[in-house]
């Protein structure tokens, strides 16, 4: 067989490889987009970018070997050895990509004094989710749990609990504080701002933020919004039902002055 010949017959291939390989990213995108890390938390916690770079190695990696090995000269069982061994390593990387998502995968969305913090998988202690209470230390695998922390018992475990912040542990990172959010309802609406005072110390993204309130289908005097923060960013805010606390939508605006 000529050379060009062989060059074809790879390069048809290593385009089917290259289609199923990104067929397959589809649909782990939708998993982890539409599921793991819906926005705005896939630009919070950097799962975009993860993202891609496992996918642009996973998709890249097995078509160009199929294109490297690839020889229809070879007997058919050689054929299937070569794509099996292929496969096996681009599933491998594939598996090992999806698996550090997960670990990375926010979990919750807790209410903490005057911000909603995202807790990822990682940042939590998994022997201590057995002190949280009823399902609350239950990993969910179907996107974050709205919750909040729960108010100090006492002077000692308020001093307690100064002590845990200063050495890095904060509230929300602690399951046997946890609590549902309903319980925090009120504290979330005395918390929360209207979005006229924002717009007032933030006048240049002004339009963005009526932008993001019409997209929540609630007239802007009924929405009130508190900081959205995580370990990696700081410059969100969230979007709240003024009755309600209900989240309704976000906003890439620094909630803090």
């Amino acid at each position: 067989m000529s050379t060009e010949a062989r060059l074809i017959s790879a390069v048809k291939a290593s385009a089917l490889h290259l289609a199923l390989s990104m067929l397959v990213a589809g649909a782990c995108a939708v998993i982890i987009f539409g599921v793991w890390y819906p926005w705005p938390l896939s630009e919070m916690l950097g799962g975009r970018s993860l993202f891609w770079l496992i996918v642009s190695v996973d998709v890249m990696c097995g078509p160009l070997l199929t294109l490297v090995v690839w020889n229809p000269a070879k007997g058919r069982a050689e054929r299937i050895v070569d794509m099996g061994l292929i496969v096996a390593v681009q599933l491998a990387a594939l598996i090992y990509g999806i698996h550090t998502m997960a670990m990375a995968r926010p979990a919750y969305l807790v209410f903490e004094v005057d911000r909603i913090r995202v807790v990822s998988v990682s940042e939590i202690e998994v022997a201590s989710l057995r002190e949280a209470a009823g399902e609350l230390g239950r990993l969910s695998w179907t996107g974050p749990k709205l919750i909040s922390v729960r108010p100090p018992r006492n002077n000692d475990e308020l001093i307690f609990s100064v002590d845990l912040s200063m050495a890095g542990l904060e509230p929300s990172l602690r399951p046997g504080w946890w609590q549902e959010y309903a319980l925090a309802k009120a504290e979330v609406l005395q918390r929360a701002q209207p979005l006229d005072l924002l717009m007032k110390k933030r006048p240049t993204r002004a339009p963005l933020l009526r932008s993001a309130a019409g997209k929540t289908g609630v007239a802007i005097d009924d929405l009130r919004w508190l900081p959205l923060t995580s370990k990696r960013d700081m410059d969100w805010i969230v979007l709240l039902h003024k009755d309600s606390a209900e989240i309704r939508g976000y906003a890439k605006v620094d909630g803090f002055f």
